[in-house]
């Protein structure tokens, strides 16, 4: 089966951008704040939304399930306080965790935490036990950078975010490391925000030791991993100049890239220099680059067919498409064999 780690609902219905907006304005005395309650989305309109949509592209590309999370740009934590983010993120979970329902051989619901800057990030965990215990959720996105782009938030090796990682280690489940809308004018969010935000955590992540403290914590750093694969030789010689393993010791039996690379070129350097164990196919189709490739006729976020026109043994493949996914995301594995897959 071919497991897409990477979806967003990018196509929510629009009463939920609306009930955002008047969130939004709420925080400045211009309407009143919503409630909960006030967001009214029938079953009959989220499939509206995802069988034109998501799922029509699935069963034309052959993906069998996608994990399943809201929408990056909208989790936008540099709005409000911690109180604005903790509302947002569990109307934007539970719709995610209603399509899984919905549809429960086809997606699986990850969570977006309620994080905001300069707040400590324990204050994320009642909404990462509900969304684990009470909506199945297989996996979570976690911000590095809750203020939108300027980056005030301390390194992902920082103590501050362990109780996070304390939580995910009992729970067994992973993140994908994932920003969200920049409101830093020089950072266009999906041209340079997400890919720079791809590196800067792998830096991060080479400068410290988080994985000494946490030997079973597992890190997904989606888009290709940015900057990363195709400066390897860059980050291993810096590795070694701090002192570091080797990168395959000091980092890749934790950290993972996704498929998220929207040319031939670009893929196959991906499965050239990282790892066949650490790649997980992904699309984050109908997300950042929703056109056709006038060069080739297809969509550019078809990532499927990069990889099966890429030099990968049919063992790789294996491991790319499903199997990596499911020692990545044992709650994912639990989950498809309790349906018989």
């Amino acid at each position: 089966m071919i497991i897409d780690c990477h979806g967003h609902y990018t196509t929510a219905p629009p009463a939920l951008a609306a009930w955002r907006d008047q969130q939004i304005a709420a925080l400045t005395g211009d309407a009143a704040a919503p409630t909960p309650a006030d967001l009214r989305i029938s079953d009959d309109e989220l499939r509206e939304t995802i069988e034109p949509n998501q799922l029509r592209l699935m069963d034309e590309r052959g993906i069998d399930l996608t994990i399943f999370s809201p929408r990056a740009s909208f989790m936008a934590h540099h709005v409000g306080g911690f109180e604005t983010s903790a509302e947002w993120a569990a109307l934007c979970n539970e719709l995610c965790h209603r399509v899984s329902t919905l549809y429960p051989e086809r997606f699986a619901p990850a969570a977006m935490l309620p994080q905001s800057p300069g707040i400590d990030p324990a204050t994320c965990l009642p909404e990462l036990t509900r969304c684990v215990e009470e909506y199945g959720a297989v996996a979570l996105n976690l911000n590095p950078d809750p203020s939108g782009g300027h980056w005030t938030a301390p390194p992902l090796t920082d103590r501050s975010w362990y109780p996070v990682y304390e939580k995910m280690v009992e729970y067994d489940i992973p993140a994908m490391v994932h920003v969200s809308t920049s409101v830093n004018p020089a950072f266009h969010t999906t041209g340079a925000h997400y890919l720079n935000a791809d590196t800067t955590a792998f830096m991060q992540l080479v400068q410290g030791d988080l994985f000494t403290d946490f030997p079973t914590l597992r890190l997904v750093i989606p888009h290709g991993g940015g900057a990363v694969p195709y400066h390897w030789g860059r980050f291993r010689g810096l590795a070694m100049a701090l002192g570091k393993p080797e990168l395959e010791d000091h980092l890749l039996n934790n950290v993972f890239f996704d498929t998220c690379v929207y040319h031939q070129p670009g893929s196959d350097l991906l499965f050239d220099v990282i790892p066949a164990r650490n790649i997980l196919f992904a699309s984050e189709m109908i997300g950042a680059v929703r056109s056709v490739d006038p060069r080739t006729g297809h969509h550019f976020d078809d990532t499927r067919r990069y990889a099966e026109s890429a030099k990968l043994s049919e063992e790789d493949w294996a491991a790319i498409r499903e199997h990596n996914a499911r020692a990545v995301y044992p709650r994912l594995d639990t989950l498809l064999k309790g349906q018989g897959r």
